[in-house]
């Protein structure tokens, strides 16, 4: 899938939160001895993996991304400790030693993510950690809403198996229960965030960046136009603008796992 990283970065300060929020509970050692290597799995243009190579200078630290455009970006990055490379998520194995896996908004987009998880977690050596966030909001208006237009006869033969469901991530208690059952301790939480979205058809503009996408690439010009239109309708009823600005309920899932 085609990503734009200007798009992508639009609401940044949103979309990095959750990053900081999960990679604050990660005790992987001090700057001075830090883990033999981490990877950021899904690191779009590499602004967030450069957080990482700053907090344990003396590790090697890579971001893989499938997205040719923003590993384009993230070269630019690079530095002393901190390397891009573009690759698929699901081909990536862990490292001699004990690491850091992080992945922030990716997973979603990797069907059977499930499986990789318990892959990886068997596959890490002690003292590794995974620090993983998903979004959790696929029954929220802004995905169902998208997903009902697209199932509507103007547009379903095109958009038939382009938009997945709430199956796209499990459940918190689910993500628990693979680690421990894995021989790790982890902690798993979740958070609502109210945020605010300024101007006019704000959260049009969000899912622009991400869950609009494959609709996007699946749908000619016109077709597209005139679905964006109809979707646009759609989430200015779920999602009245206060004289204040635009609220937007986003709720995200946490894991981080440590590997005694």
């Amino acid at each position: 899938m085609k990503w734009d990283p200007e798009r992508y970065l639009q609401f940044a300060d949103y979309r990095d939160r959750p990053f900081f929020d999960l990679a604050t509970r990660i005790g992987a050692g001090q700057p001075e001895s830090g883990p033999a290597w981490v990877a950021d799995l899904g690191c779009g243009t590499g602004a967030l993996t450069a957080v990482l190579a700053d907090r344990w200078p003396t590790s090697p630290v890579i971001g893989i991304d499938s997205s040719e455009d923003m590993i384009r970006e993230a070269h630019a990055r690079s530095g002393r400790n901190l390397s891009f490379a573009q690759g698929r998520i699901q081909d990536w194995n862990p490292l001699p030693g004990p690491g850091v896996l992080l992945s922030n908004a990716a997973l979603q987009w990797v069907p059977g993510h499930m499986d990789l998880l318990d892959r990886w977690a068997k596959a890490l050596e002690p003292g590794s950690w995974i620090a993983v966030q998903v979004p959790g909001n696929f029954g929220a208006p802004s995905h169902a809403l998208m997903r009902e237009l697209a199932a509507s006869p103007r547009y379903a033969q095109a958009l038939a198996g382009v938009l997945r469901g709430t199956d796209s991530v499990a459940e918190p208690g689910e993500y628990l229960e693979l680690f421990v059952d894995a021989g790790m301790a982890a902690d798993v939480w979740e958070t609502s965030y109210s945020q605010v979205l300024d101007g006019p058809d704000p959260v049009l503009d969000w899912v622009r960046g991400t869950a609009l996408r494959p609709v996007m690439q699946a749908l000619e010009p016109d077709e597209y136009r005139a679905f964006e239109a109809e979707y646009a309708a759609l989430l200015r009823q779920a999602y009245p603008p206060k004289s204040w600005g635009t609220v937007m309920p986003f709720r995200r899932i946490f894991m981080v796992a440590h590997k005694p």
